[in-house]
């Protein structure tokens, strides 16, 4: 199988569309550069010069696995691998595509970690709310946590994608997609706190025209907001695997608890796919479990 120029300038055409036709985003763009370039290296090593077939593809999956990579990691080389042959037949450079005979490797459905009610009100209360930077934090938790939002979406939050007269933020998401989420009371109330005394006091007299500062006058980054929130954990006692993901899968979580469907959260989270919004669908069973306990008559 073969297509002119290789595998090198293929991953690049792939790359290229994947930005600009696709608008996936910078992280998404990370991954799936750093997967073709650890399957580039596997090709150079083996001598493969033209577009591998389905027995060299089988061999590079058995690489990922002979190097101890988890079954979730050498799905995700497997999909980027698929995303790209698919480009490639798509654009006429293959006559068929060999990673459908290929299969992912079994995963195990890991229930997503939140947060208790008592250690969110913790969390949110942790920010020293006398200086300028706590009350920043403070706004970015409370809005972290009342929209369920991904943390890049939060640090690129523009001052014109929030409406607190309705109560609601405009945020864009994977692919660039837009959607609307409502904001709550609180949330509402921190970021107007934090824009009448702490944000011009960050950004002194400079401007910005994303929502959240830092003291340098540029947005909040998603590596700085994640230092932010492990200190918050430590401060507080939640000492594991404290990211912004779990504040988002809490808020998921807690919606469900309080009787939201689930059609309602897959939109709120900006979930394409229904399927990946049932992951929470332990909380679905548990609140059927809840309900049979307190209402049938043999219980």
């Amino acid at each position: 199988m073969t297509t002119e120029g290789g595998l090198g300038p293929a991953a690049a055409a792939f790359l290229t569309y994947a930005r600009i036709e696709k608008g996936l985003s910078p992280n998404s763009l990370s991954s799936y550069s750093f997967d073709l370039k650890n399957f580039q290296e596997f090709c150079a090593s083996r001598g493969i010069t033209s577009i591998p077939d389905a027995g060299e593809l089988r061999s590079y999956l058995d690489s990922l696995y002979a190097q101890g990579l988890s079954s979730r990691s050498i799905a995700r080389h497997l999909t980027t691998l698929r995303n790209l042959y698919r480009f490639l037949l798509n654009e006429g450079r293959l006559g068929e595509d060999p990673t459908a005979l290929l299969s992912a490797p079994r995963q195990w459905q890991n229930l997503p970690k939140y947060l208790n009610s008592q250690q969110v009100v913790d969390l949110l209360q942790a920010p020293d709310t006398r200086r300028p930077n706590g009350v920043r934090d403070t706004a970015m938790l409370e809005v972290l946590y009342a929209c369920g939002l991904r943390v890049s979406e939060l640090c690129l939050l523009r001052l014109t994608d929030m409406n607190l007269d309705l109560g609601f933020l405009r945020v864009t998401g994977k692919g660039n997609k837009q959607r609307m989420v409502p904001l709550g009371t609180k949330a509402q109330e921190a970021l107007r706190e934090y824009l009448s005394k702490a944000r011009s006091s960050l950004l002194k007299s400079g401007s910005s025209p994303f929502l959240f500062v830092t003291a340098r006058g540029g947005p909040m980054t998603r590596q700085g907001f994640w230092k932010l929130l492990a200190g918050y954990g430590r401060k507080v006692g939640i000492f594991q695997n404290l990211t912004p993901h779990v504040v988002r899968h809490s808020f998921a979580t807690h919606l469900l608890e309080g009787g939201a469907d689930l059609r309602s959260v897959q939109t709120m989270l900006g979930h394409a796919d229904i399927a990946t919004t049932q992951i929470y669908t332990h909380v679905v069973r548990a609140r059927l479990r809840s309900v049979v306990d307190r209402h049938h008559p043999r219980n």
